[in-house]
Order: structure tokens, then C-alpha cells, then sequence
């Protein structure tokens, strides 16, 4: 399984119901970003925007630390806020805080989709992690909009993870039946900790069917980077969220 390691709990939590043995290793670190000068400018301003985009439950932690410590809690009053799924939107709610969209697939081109009527000639505030696919901000620019896209957190490779991914593929009494992979990064991750050396990814090997490990994606942008770095998608989710991956990888052990 290869979510953060703080973000492990229910996807671990969902299959150990079902009577799993689950391995933790975390393919993705969350980790502050080097300046919050950009964030914090932002949130400083928020009287200037129409709406808040925010795409995962980590940009949602880091814009609300960050409304503490600048003691703005109660300047987003105004704002209509997007979410792209309902786990940001509960982390949201969370705060008091009520959300007007949620996309009905939770990917970007979903999100751009449901406010393609409501943003021409308004200021929209992308909150994101460092690196991240430009759909959003791009389409909604297209659509008219004023799009301002801020770092809230950069996710890294846990270089501990290296050398337990490594053992538990070699292992014949740790080997996994399945990976989870729950994003872009956590494929990208994957790929790089089995890499031979620094800066060169490795081909990742796998042993032919009947025996090869079971790749298991949240949803279509996951799978298609498993299949554009030449791995194998063998379930994604119908829904495409924590609880759709349990469902999926539940009915395959049927």
C-alpha cells in the first residue's frame, strides 16, 4: 500500500475489515513548503477572490494552519469553494465551512467541468501541492477566469521507504498480492524507489501471471501513469476514492 504514512489509516483501516494483511509503505511524504510567502499572500488577500479551489485533504490542512497562524479565520465568509471529492469536502466542512461544488468524478477535468458556467471574469485561488497536473488552472483561464495557483505543500520521495519496498517484493512471506496506488505521485514514487541508482529510474519487474504482484488504481489519471511508465492496471476504482479501491479490490478477492 503506498499512500503517506499519515494518510494510511483508512485505506488500511477498510481492508483489514475485510480480513487483509495489510504492509505500510508509504511511496509519498507531505512536507511544508520552503516558503508559505506565496500562500500567505494569498490568504492576506482572500477578500479579492470569488472562489477556492482546494484538490485534496492536504491543501485543506495547510490552508486552515495557515488562516490560524495569520488569525484570519473568519475572512472566507464571501468565497464559493470547489472541492474535488468528498473527502476534501468533509476536511473542509470539518472547519465550519461550507462547500458549494463537488465534481461528480473526482479528477481536475470533473472540477473544471462543474464550474464551467459560474467563473467567467471571476478570481478564482487554486491552493495545490508543488507539482501538480495544470487542468484547472489552465481550462478555467480558458473559460475566462483569473487564476492564482499556490504551493500549500510539495510532496517528496520517503527515501526510508527504498530499502522495505525492496525487501518486501524479494520476500516470499512479505511479497504483496496487491499495490495501492492513489495518485500520480504514489505511481511516480513507486517506480523511483525501485530505481537501480539515483536520477535513473529502473525498469520494475514483475513475475509473469498467475504469480505477479496485482496493481490497484483510485481512478483514470493513476492508471493512465501506470500505463505510461509500462505497468499494469489490473482493477481502478468506479469511484474514485478511498472507500471505491476497497470496493474494487474486494470484489477481484471474491
Amino acid at each position: 500500500m503506498g499512500r503517506a504514512r499519515h494518510q494510511a489509516s483508512a485505506l488500511s483501516a477498510g481492508l483489514r475489515e475485510l480480513g487483509a494483511e495489510v504492509l505500510e509503505v508509504p511511496f509519498i511524504e507531505i512536507r511544508k513548503p520552503r516558503s508559505y510567502k506565496g500562500l500567505d499572500g494569498a490568504l492576506k488577500n482572500l477578500s479579492a477572490y470569488d472562489w477556492l479551489i482546494l484538490t485534496s485533504v492536504n491543501g485543506v490542512e495547510a490552508v486552515w494552519e495557515r488562516l490560524r497562524k495569520l488569525r484570519l479565520g473568519k475572512s472566507m465568509g464571501h468565497l464559493k469553494i470547489a472541492a474535488i471529492g468528498p473527502a476534501t469536502r468533509q476536511a473542509i466542512e470539518q472547519h465550519g465551512v461550507k462547500v458549494d461544488v463537488v465534481p461528480r468524478e473526482y479528477v481536475a477535468e470533473s472540477v473544471v467541468a462543474s464550474l464551467r458556467r459560474k467563473v467567467k471574469g471571476k478570481r478564482v485561488l487554486l491552493a495545490r501541492a508543488k507539482v501538480a497536473r495544470d487542468v484547472i488552472p489552465r481550462e478555467l483561464r480558458k473559460l475566462g477566469a483569473r487564476v492564482d495557483v499556490v504551493e500549500a505543500y510539495e510532496t517528496v520521495i520517503p527515501e526510508s521507504s527504498r530499502r522495505r519496498l525492496r525487501a518486501a517484493l524479494k520476500s516470499q512471506k512479505q511479497r504483496p498480492d496487491w499495490i495501492t496506488f492513489t495518485s500520480s505521485s504514489t505511481v511516480r514514487n513507486f517506480v523511483a524507489l525501485l530505481a537501480e541508482s539515483r536520477g535513473r529510474v529502473a525498469r520494475v519487474h514483475m513475475d509473469p501471471e498467475p504469480d505477479r504482484v496485482r496493481f490497484a488504481s483510485i481512478g483514470p489519471v493513476t492508471s493512465s501513469t501506470l500505463r505510461a511508465l509500462g505497468l499494469p492496471v489490473d482493477i481502478e476504482a468506479g469511484e474514485y476514492t478511498i472507500p471505491g479501491l476497497i470496493k474494487a479490490i474486494a470484489r477481484c478477492e471474491r
